[in-house]
């Protein structure tokens, strides 16, 4: 991975993310209950839980993207439900779920799409914005393939993509569902090594992720969410035991350490 940093000409934010009470509901049931939780620059925050405990929502009610029954969330103050679209991709950047490339481009242009919410316009990138493309690929290791089609990518240079184009937004927060969903163990930390670049220079990153062994090893803080509910929130050292595995995925684990595994289910 090259030396150039993510965060290098990174806007700082003030008070991150924060959110109270949030309470999300979709089709008559509640998939988040009364959730609080803050996001700050400068740290790698990993929101853990099973399958369907509502981390995804969480995620997307605290941005603004899904309604909220009750509780609000702001970026530095601003409520995000109400922050014009542009506005909002100026003080984060979002890498969703599902990150379908719907047609086949250069590299360069899906990484210079993360500055479309400055006024970019594609192809035709200059003073900063061509900079801020050009400081992304570089972070994420990716000028050799500049040119390249998205189409002749592996899973794991597709994956560094994506976080180029977040990173070119230079927005000072980072939001990202499951980014290493899929990745081989070589790119999974090749992914959150970037990640935790980027808050090495001062952003905030909040990732949800399956594997507990890389969330430890990364992470500043854990979040744990199981049937809608945040249940423990803090640093790895307070939160990861053997009994909050057996709490949240109903499996006997061992934790030595910075080791973390998985025995079974119980």
């Amino acid at each position: 991975m090259t030396d150039s940093p993510a965060g290098e000409g990174l806007r700082r934010s003030a008070q991150g993310l924060c959110a109270r009470g949030l309470t999300l509901a979709a089709a008559g049931a509640t998939l988040v209950q009364g959730a609080t939780f803050r996001l700050r620059p400068g740290e790698l925050v990993v929101l853990l839980g099973p399958n369907g405990a509502g981390k995804t929502s969480l995620l997307r009610g605290a941005i603004g993207l899904m309604p909220r029954l009750s509780g609000w969330a702001r970026i530095d103050g601003q409520d995000t439900a109400r922050m014009a679209p542009r506005h909002r991709a100026r003080r984060l950047a979002y890498l969703p779920q599902n990150r379908p490339l719907a047609w086949s481009n250069p590299v360069r242009d899906v990484v210079a799409l993360g500055r479309f919410s400055h006024g970019a316009a594609l192809g035709r990138l200059r003073g900063t914005d061509r900079q801020a493309v050009e400081r992304a690929l570089a972070a994420c290791d990716l000028e050799r393939l500049a040119g390249r089609s998205t189409a002749t990518l592996s899973g794991g240079e597709r994956a560094r993509v994506h976080c180029a184009r977040a990173f070119a937004a230079e927005a000072p927060l980072l939001i990202a569902d499951e980014p290493v969903a899929e990745l081989d163990p070589h790119h999974q930390f090749r992914v959150m090594d970037l990640i935790r670049d980027f808050v090495h220079h001062g952003g905030g990153a909040l990732a949800v992720l399956h594997d507990v062994a890389l969330a430890r090893r990364y992470a500043d803080r854990l979040i744990w969410m199981k049937g809608g509910r945040i249940v423990a929130d803090g640093p790895p050292a307070e939160t990861l035991s053997v009994s909050r595995l057996a709490e949240i995925y109903a499996v006997r684990g061992r934790v030595e350490g910075d080791r973390v595994e998985m025995e079974g289910p119980l």
